[in-house]
C-alpha cells in the first residue's frame, strides 16, 4: 500500500487535491472559487497552474459529504492523479474525523492494483495537510488496517487458479497470521477431514486435496464470540453438472468469502477489538476426475446427517454445511456469518451491486445492514420463507442440495439447518464480488466484499467503536 501521512507543513511542490466547495485563501483560492467546480461524489474538476506552484489542484467532489461522498472522492482523485505524483489534501478545517477516514478508504481503495499485475502498484505519496493532526491519528489508522484488509481480499481473489490451490491458500493465511501476535491458525488435510463428508466431496475430483483452515483471534476479557464462515473454492467448474464456458472463466472468485472472513479477522487483531473472533475456512477445488462427486450421491456431513447430491455445481452449501456444524459441535458461538459467493441468483435479484443477506435475527441483520451501509457495501434482506422447506424434501437423504424454487432463498434454507443454536445470518454476495469496471472504491476484478462491512459491525461489538468513527 502506498502511504497517506498527516502534516501541518504546506508543500507547495506537490498537486493539490481540494474538496469542491471548500474556502481556499489566497491566489489559488481565488481561482477556485472562479471555476464553480462540480461538488458531485466523485466527480474532480482539474485547474491547471502552469509555472506556478502548485502547478495543478484537483478538485474533487463529495456530494452530500457523507462517508460515501468522501470515499467516492478519494477514489476519484487518486485515480486522476499519476503513479509517481506527490499529491496535498487540503483538510476542512474541523472536518468530522470519520469523513478523512472514508477519504483515505477511498484514495486507497481506488489505488488499488493486483500484486502480481503487469502494471506496477502505485508508489505516490499522499499527505494531509490539517492544522490538529492528532484529531486524525485514529481514524486514518482505522482506515489503513480497513484498506489493507479489503487489498489482501482482493489480492487473494485475484489470484489465478494456476496458482491458487487449497493448499496454497492455506498457507497465505497461516503466513498472513505470522505476523499478528494473538492470532492462531491450524489447517485440517487428509484424515483430519473424516467428519467433513461435504468437503470431501466437493473436493475429491481435484489433483488438489481440500483444506479446512481455522484462524482465530481470542483477546482477553472477550465476553462474546463471533464465528466467520467463508465459502472457499478456489476454482469451480461446477463438477460433473459442468458450468457453461461463459459462467465458468471467472470461478477464481469464488472463493471471495473466504478472503473477506479471513481478512476481517486479521484486522480485528489489528485493530486490538474485544471480541473473540474464529474464522472458519473450508477450501476445496470443485473439479472433474475419477473422484468427483456424482448425482445421485448420498454425503454425510460433520453432524452425522445427510444430502443427496442433485447438482454438484451447488457445492458451497455442501462445505459450508460442515464448517457450521463443526463450529455448533466444537465452538458453540454466541453469533455466526457466513459469506459466500454461493449463487448466480444473487445477480439476477440484486444487481452487480448488492448482497443478499438472511436471518432469522431482526437485531442482527439490522446491525449488519447499518454496518453495511456505513461501509459502503451495498445489503438487501431477503426472507427465510420457510414453506419452501418442503422442495429440498429427498426419498433417500435427509434433504437435497438443490431444489427448485428461490435460489438464494433455498441455499439459506439449507444452511439453516447446520447452524445450530447460535443467532446466525448469511451474506449471498457473488454478484458485488467481482467488478466489470472502476467504479467510485471499487476496481475492476475483485472488490473484496465483505472484508468492510464485517469489520464494521465486529468493531461496535463488546463496547468497541464503529471503525472509522
Amino acid at each position: 500500500m502506498f502511504d497517506i501521512r498527516l502534516t501541518d507543513v504546506a508543500d507547495q511542490t506537490a498537486t493539490w487535491i481540494i474538496p469542491a466547495g471548500s474556502t481556499v485563501p489566497g491566489e489559488v483560492g481565488a481561482e477556485v472559487a472562479a471555476l464553480a467546480p462540480d461538488t458531485g461524489a466523485g466527480r474532480i474538476t482539474v485547474l491547471p497552474r502552469p509555472l506556478r506552484q502548485p502547478s495543478r489542484v484537483l478538485l474533487a467532489g463529495t456530494g452530500a459529504g457523507d462517508e460515501a461522498g468522501w470515499r467516492a472522492a478519494g477514489a476519484a482523485a487518486i485515480r486522476e492523479a499519476g503513479d509517481d505524483e506527490v499529491l496535498q489534501v487540503l483538510i476542512p478545517a474541523e472536518l468530522d474525523p470519520a469523513a478523512l477516514g472514508a477519504l483515505a478508504e477511498g484514495l486507497w481503495l481506488g489505488g488499488y492494483r493486483y500484486r502480481d499485475a503487469a502494471k506496477p502498484v502505485r508508489s505516490g505519496e499522499v499527505r494531509f495537510r490539517t492544522d490538529d493532526p492528532q484529531r486524525y491519528a485514529e481514524s486514518l489508522t482505522v482506515a489503513r488496517i480497513t484498506a489493507r484488509a479489503v487489498w489482501l481480499a482482493r489480492d487473494l481473489t485475484n489470484t489465478p487458479p494456476s496458482v491458487k490451490n487449497p493448499e496454497w491458500l492455506a498457507a497465505q493465511f497461516v503466513a498472513e497470521a505470522a505476523d499478528r501476535p494473538g492470532l492462531t491458525v491450524t489447517v485440517k488435510a487428509g484424515d483430519e477431514l473424516d467428519r467433513f463428508g461435504g468437503l470431501l466431496a466437493v473436493g475429491g475430483g481435484s489433483v488438489s486435496p481440500p483444506r479446512f483452515a481455522e484462524i482465530s483471534w481470542q483477546p482477553a476479557g472477550a465476553t462474546t464470540h463471533v464465528v466467520l464462515v467463508g465459502k472457499g473454492i478456489t476454482f469451480d467448474t461446477g463438477g460433473i453438472s459442468i458450468k457453461p464456458r461463459d459462467s465458468m472463466k471467472l470461478m477464481k472468485k469464488d472463493m471471495g468469502g473466504a478472503a473477506a472472513v479471513a481478512a476481517a479477522t486479521l484486522a480485528a487483531a489489528d485493530l486490538d477489538l474485544p471480541v473473540r473472533v474464529t474464522a472458519l475456512l473450508p477450501l476445496a477445488e470443485n473439479a472433474i476426475g475419477a473422484g468427483a462427486f456424482r448425482p445421485g450421491d448420498v454425503i454425510t456431513h460433520y453432524d452425522g446427517s445427510t444430502s443427496e447430491n442433485t447438482n454438484s455445481d451447488a457445492e458451497g452449501r455442501l462445505v459450508l454445511a460442515d464448517a457450521l456444524a463443526y463450529a455448533a459441535d466444537r465452538l458453540k458461538p454466541d453469533l455466526t456469518v457466513t459469506v459466500a459467493t454461493l449463487t448466480g441468483a444473487n445477480a439476477v435479484a440484486l444487481g452487480k451491486r448488492t448482497a443478499a443477506l438472511l436471518s432469522p435475527d431482526d437485531e442482527l441483520a439490522t446491525a449488519l445492514s447499518a454496518a453495511g451501509a456505513a461501509a459502503g457495501e451495498q445489503i438487501w434482506r431477503l426472507p427465510l420463507a420457510d414453506e419452501y422447506s418442503e422442495l429440498m424434501r429427498s426419498d433417500i437423504a435427509d434433504r437435497v442440495n438443490a431444489s427448485p424454487g428461490p435460489g438464494i432463498v433455498m441455499a439459506a434454507l439449507f444452511l439453516r439447518d447446520f447452524f445450530g443454536d447460535t443467532r446466525w445470518a448469511h451474506f449471498d454476495m457473488s454478484a458485488p464480488s467481482w467488478a466489470e469496471a472502476d467504479d467510485r472504491e471499487l476496481t475492476k476484478g475483485a472488490t473484496g466484499w465483505g472484508a468492510r462491512t464485517l469489520l464494521r459491525w465486529l468493531s461496535a461489538l463488546d463496547g468497541g467503536q464503529q471503525a472509522g468513527a
